[in-house]
């Protein structure tokens, strides 16, 4: 017999690098679900594993697939939304999947190990979402967010309202302060940078419509999966060719470059055509050993490895302000490309100006004046990017920045969310 559906509400950060889920019973204090172990935070990643048929979900995923497991990884799905990709499909174990059936699947095993956790399947769902899943263009924006309620509900989910992520994150730290404040909220995900201008404290909680406490809310699709594109066309892939000028003295064709640098289309390059394509384009190559790198990686689909070293690299690079290294050696013994603090923050430039710029436009759409915000709340994992940070002091002089929950803060605001009773 089926367990009745739970009172309360789960908050879910479906998000394009990492995922998490927060609890609260009405009235009630929110609780992040483990996930995985004790980690809170999974990262969303699907494999579908070709040598014994079953699906494996966040690190697990990731792990089968550096493993060297026969099979597909997918990751970065929620930047498909909005694409009409989402509803291309692709071959899966010898079967057609559409992406849109793949973001189900996750939603569904999120569900799933909610209900492991609470003792009952949640029917009651807030998802956040990005202030714009798409830039400038409202009907794609708007067919985003379809797609992912048609997936929540298609992964049994009965009750699915949304809230931008940035307005989550507010709700969670303002649990936290003493005092009124005006507080920029900076969420700085896997695809995109969302801030607010909002008005929080403790006398402000019990209120039951919030609207007019929110000032301003801006975002801009760019996110640490962009980061990762940039430092992998500059440090990676001109070792397999890219800007590399061939015997015409014309540059190597560039797009197979970007596409194997972006996680969503990775896959995309194992396919027999572009491979065919990839080997074609032996003919614009002076140096033959950068075009053998580059079919190595397309017939022995290294790209996701080598997406997942970059990523690693840049963590490193940040946290400690220190040279590191990529590590290609699954590419060719001891190839390895350098990563500097240096060359993180001026390859990285253009897109922190942007970032940056986007956040100094949410506080002139609040209409401040002269004045400032009274703290800068951090939360979304790129927004450790010691870079990003500093830029962002530089454009807030005197600001404190505060870093909250970085994996969990959306998640728990989720559940804080005002949303209509349950029928």
């Amino acid at each position: 017999m089926q367990a009745a559906p739970l009172a309360g509400t789960l908050g879910i950060d479906f998000g394009t690098s990492n995922s998490a889920m927060a609890w609260a019973e009405p009235h009630g204090t929110a609780r992040l679900i483990p996930l995985e172990g004790t980690a809170v935070a999974m990262p969303t990643a699907v494999f579908f594993n070709a040598e014994d048929q079953r699906i494996h979900f966040g690190r697990d995923a990731v792990a089968q697939y550096l493993a060297g497991t026969e099979g597909r990884l997918m990751r970065s799905l929620k930047s498909l939304l909005g694409s009409p990709l989402i509803h291309e499909s692709t071959e899966v174990n010898h079967r057609s999947v559409s992406f849109l059936e793949i973001v189900t699947t996750f939603l569904a095993e999120l569900r799933e190990r909610a209900a492991q956790s609470l003792g009952s399947a949640p029917q009651r769902v807030v998802m956040g979402r990005p202030v714009h899943f798409v830039d400038d263009d409202a009907d794609r924006d708007a067919a985003a967010q379809q797609s992912l309620l048609e997936a929540a509900q298609a992964a049994g989910f009965g009750e699915v309202h949304f809230q931008l992520e940035p307005i989550a994150a507010a709700l969670d730290h303002e649990r936290r302060l003493s005092h009124e404040s005006l507080v920029l909220i900076a969420d700085i995900g896997g695809g995109t940078s969302d801030f607010t201008v909002v008005r929080l404290g403790p006398q402000r909680m019990a209120r039951p419509d919030r609207a007019d406490d929110v000032l301003a809310t801006t975002g801009v699709h760019i996110g640490g999966t962009d980061f990762d594109q940039r430092l992998s066309l500059e440090q990676v892939m001109p070792l397999m060719g890219y800007r590399h000028l061939g015997p015409q003295g014309r540059e190597v064709p560039s797009r197979i470059f970007f596409d194997l640098s972006t996680w969503h289309l990775i896959q995309w390059q194992y396919q027999p055509r572009a491979i065919s394509q990839a080997q074609a384009l032996r003919v614009n190559y002076r140096d033959a050993r950068l075009h053998e790198r580059l079919m190595r990686v397309l017939r022995e689909r290294h790209g996701h490895h080598i997406a997942h070293e970059v990523e690693q690299a840049k963590i490193r690079a940040s946290m400690t302000s220190a040279d590191t290294t990529i590590n290609l050696s699954i590419v060719e013994a001891a190839l390895t490309a350098p990563l500097g603090a240096a060359a993180l923050r001026d390859h990285l430039d253009g897109l922190l100006a942007r970032t940056v710029a986007c956040a100094r436009e949410c506080v002139q759409r609040a209409g401040l004046g002269e004045r400032r915000p009274d703290a800068i709340y951090l939360t979304g994992g790129s927004s450790a990017l010691r870079p990003f940070q500093q830029a962002l002091g530089a454009a807030f002089p005197g600001v404190p920045l505060i870093e909250g929950d970085l994996f969990g803060g959306v998640a728990s605001g989720l559940v804080y969310c005002a949303v209509p009773p349950a029928p």
